[in-house]
């Protein structure tokens, strides 16, 4: 490993290979600590300068391939994905902090200070962005969800959508990285110094005063998840009981809108009067996930709503499948319920894609209901997942999954009441404030990935311009 610290490479490769390997471990995944998630591609970047490009890149590569690892139980275990796609997912955070790591280090050893604190959140971002794209899993697993226990950071979402919370990610490394290489000039460290702080200052203040927003209504709600039965008519008649009688203790308990998860009951059930029944009968809004066979050329994952007073249930057909576990036609058309509170609708892997939030932030939703279904092991991060869509797009969430996490939160992200139904039957009933909230990001999308498809431009035609002797 030739370089200008020849005695001390390889020690320092394997240190700064074997930091951000556990700084990813822990930093990422289905149940990350987000401070982590900062410091994990610190020890790469401050290799880069140090070492030749192949092995900085290398040590990026396998540092996250490791820490990726532990992913491993989850993708091969829970979900049972072939090893093909769990090298695939555990592969792509390495090679993308690899790139990430040599357009660095090249416009670094260049002289350009700025423009190598942003290649790691630009590079990274880009890569992430054309990935939702073309993903048939949307945004799952992007590094922004990490961070959803830091409530002041994630309010930069309403401006830039998760795209700006993932920037900020990759910049704080980088540009800690900067201050330590020799190549960086004084004045091209300070400058750094003053962006990176002016930008987590800016952060925390915007993000502290949109925490303080006063609600301008609220509601209680109620959810529910039983855990499913053996699929006889005996077990299937008495959950279907026990569901009626869940409902009635959270009508009990003051919630005026219950909901259970997704394909909880069948389009044939003999039950679903009764839920029509107990609408009237308790002027509650009862929210029924339904397998719908009714019609066998197009079996669809479908919300059935029944509200008091009205005379059919509103309805809403699942858009995003997903791929390899669902053979259900998809949806494509958005529901809201009559009367006030705003009330939209949506189902599990929907949340998981800026469409729905984007439709229903058009519609002037102030509330989701998202009946799911979780792997047991994900509950944290899936439901966190759907959170972010309403701190995007202004609107709280009611979700209730099979083995995952049932969880009312506001427009600003906060957890008003959470359970767990990973292993157990659950049900909660909660207060949810209520506001109207207009995004800048519901207004404008995208705009801040672009801008950063833009800078990625710029910052590869420094990197690969021709030096002039």
């Amino acid at each position: 490993m030739a370089s200008r610290l020849d005695r001390f490479a390889l020690p320092a490769w394997l240190a700064a290979t074997a930091l951000a390997a556990l700084g990813w471990w822990f930093g990422s995944g289905v149940h990350p600590l987000w401070w982590l998630t900062w410091l994990a591609p610190l020890p790469v970047l401050w290799l880069a300068p140090r070492v030749r490009a192949h092995w900085a890149a290398l040590a990026a590569f396998a540092a996250y391939a490791i820490g990726g690892l532990n992913q491993w139980e989850y993708l091969h275990g829970y979900i049972g994905l072939p090893v093909v796609a769990i090298i695939q997912a555990i592969g792509t955070p390495a090679l993308m902090l690899a790139l990430c790591v040599l357009l660095f280090r090249r416009l670094l050893l260049r002289g350009h200070t700025l423009a190598a604190t942003l290649a790691p959140p630009v590079v990274w971002l880009a890569v992430e962005y054309i990935n939702n794209l073309i993903s048939p899993h949307g945004t799952f697993f992007n590094v922004s969800y990490t961070q959803l226990d830091a409530l002041p950071i994630i309010q930069i979402a309403a401006v830039t959508g998760l795209w700006g919370i993932g920037f900020l990610v990759l910049l704080v490394p980088a540009a800690i990285a900067v201050q330590t290489a020799h190549e960086a000039s004084k004045r091209g460290r300070m400058m750094v110094s003053a962006i990176a702080a002016l930008l987590i200052v800016a952060t925390f203040a915007y993000g502290s005063w949109r925490l303080r927003a006063p609600a301008t209504a609220t509601i209680r709600v109620g959810l529910v998840s039983l855990q499913e039965p053996a699929r006889s008519a005996a077990a299937l008649q008495a959950r279907d009981a026990h569901y009626v009688d869940a409902i009635h203790r959270l009508a009990d308990a003051g919630a005026r809108i219950v909901l259970t998860p997704e394909t909880s009951f069948s389009s044939d059930d003999a039950h679903l009067p009764a839920f029509a029944e107990l609408a009237n009968q308790r002027k509650l809004t009862v929210g029924i996930g339904i397998d719908s066979s009714s019609d066998p050329r197009a079996e669809r994952n479908m919300l059935m709503v029944f509200q008091p007073g009205t005379m059919s249930p509103a309805t809403y057909n699942k858009h995003h499948l997903l791929v390899g576990f669902e053979q259900y036609v998809p949806g494509d058309s958005y529901t809201m319920l009559e009367g006030m509170p705003r009330i939209g609708l949506a189902i599990c892997k929907d949340m998981d894609f800026h469409d729905i939030g984007h439709a229903y932030a058009a519609r002037h939703a102030q509330l989701l209901l998202v009946p799911a279904s979780d792997f047991t092991i994900d509950g944290w991060l899936h439901s966190r997942m759907a959170i972010m869509r309403g701190v995007e797009s202004g609107f709280a969430i009611a979700r209730t999954a099979h083995s995952g996490r049932l969880t009312l939160s506001d427009d600003r992200g906060r957890v008003l009441a959470e359970a767990s139904s990973e292993k157990h039957d659950a049900e909660l009933v909660g207060e949810l404030p209520l506001r109207e909230t207009h995004t800048l990001y519901a207004r404008w999308g995208d705009w801040f990935a672009w801008l950063d498809l833009a800078g990625l431009i710029v910052l590869l035609g420094l990197g690969l311009r021709p030096l002039h002797r």
